[in-house]
């Protein structure tokens, strides 16, 4: 029960900055976004507390650590695979050109309108 009534203040703490942002209409740009920001991070706060958001914080840690251990392409092979790669949509588009307007002749004969 404390996890969704802490999930429902984090809630409220974004919806106060979201408020924040058109109450301030007229006041500087600056404090409009200081609002929206200072919802964000304190949503952010209680949410962190909450089992769900040591949960997410968690998993997103992970997350970080398994993008670190990733072998990531050199900029050789991506230029390569780049290349590999919008030269087969070039293909595949003008090989379905080449049907199509073989398949628009063919009909117009069968219907008479060619030629």
């Amino acid at each position: 029960m404390a996890d969704k009534i802490k999930l429902l203040v984090a809630f409220l703490f974004i919806a106060a900055g979201v408020v924040g942002f058109y109450a301030l209409g007229d006041a500087a740009a600056v404090l409009r976004v200081a609002s929206v920001l200072f919802g964000v991070l304190a949503a952010a706060g209680v949410f962190w507390t909450s089992s769900q958001g040591k949960r997410f914080f968690g998993f997103a840690g992970d997350s970080v650590a398994e993008a670190k251990r990733v072998v990531w392409p050199t900029r050789k092979e991506t230029m390569q695979t780049t290349g590999v790669v919008i030269l087969f949509a070039i293909v595949m588009a003008l090989f379905l050109w080449a049907v199509d307007a073989s398949l628009l002749m063919v009909v117009n004969k069968l219907m008479g309108r060619g030629d």
